[in-house]
């Protein structure tokens, strides 16, 4: 078992979580509840691995955020 780090956000528009797995090409979907978002990636990611040819160790590892601050 492997453990991914899922970036979150809420879209206002229509109140739906999407979450997006940086660094797995189309390893992105949505829910109506952040348990759904999280089965749905579940989902997708378990996908998207099965496409993979290379070993996960190959794979881009999440290292983190940063706030940026700029003038608007």
């Amino acid at each position: 078992m492997k453990t991914f780090t899922a970036y979150v956000e809420s879209d206002p528009e229509t109140g739906l979580y999407v979450g997006i797995v940086p660094g797995i090409p189309g390893a992105h979907t949505q829910g109506s509840s952040l348990d759904e978002l999280q089965e749905n990636l579940k989902e997708v990611l378990t996908l998207c691995l099965e496409e993979f040819e290379g070993s996960t160790d190959d794979l881009p590892r999440f290292i983190g955020l940063q706030q940026i601050e700029v003038a608007v």
